[in-house]
């Protein structure tokens, strides 16, 4: 079988720099995150339960980028430190409600801030505020493409 040319494929040559900028992106970004002493994984789950009256672990997980195999070491570090609790839920045994502690608010308060006010001028030197949501909107068809999603994807004349 031959190998097909991918030198002028307009789909392959997004690929990298894709790769690119987001390997760059996750290098800068968890450096700031362990900066403010937390990991990403920490970081993920406070600024996912900020804000909020809690979530489930199963809520947690499809919200937050972190593994369910690593889920629960994160969260018992995060009670390690004061920053969550665990609250039973009331009619389920076998569910448990995951709440910032007021620790844990002030610190949603201080570090998620802190980190978007670090991001934005990463995105605002590369893009305008319309192609920044032209750029969404092309991730999450991405996205949804690998995920077996109908993306809604229109074609360019």
């Amino acid at each position: 079988m031959d190998l097909p040319d991918f030198k002028d494929d307009p789909y392959m040559k997004v690929l990298r720099p894709l790769v690119e900028a987001y390997l760059a992106f996750m290098r800068e970004g968890s450096r700031h995150i362990r900066s403010m002493r937390l990991t990403p994984s920490q970081f993920d789950v406070i600024a996912t339960l900020g804000e909020t009256g809690g979530m489930t672990c199963g809520e947690l997980s499809a919200a937050t980028l972190v593994t369910k195999g690593t889920l629960t070491g994160v969260l018992d570090r995060l009670v390690a430190k004061g920053l969550i609790r665990r609250d039973p839920v009331k009619g389920d045994r076998r569910c448990t409600k995951i709440r910032l502690t007021d620790k844990g608010e002030a610190l949603f308060q201080k570090t998620f801030a802190a980190h978007a006010t670090f991001l934005k001028p990463y995105f605002a030197r590369a893009l305008t505020p319309k192609e920044a949501e032209q750029g969404r909107a092309i991730l999450l068809r991405i996205r949804d493409s690998f995920q077996g999603r109908e993306t809604g994807a229109q074609t360019q004349p």
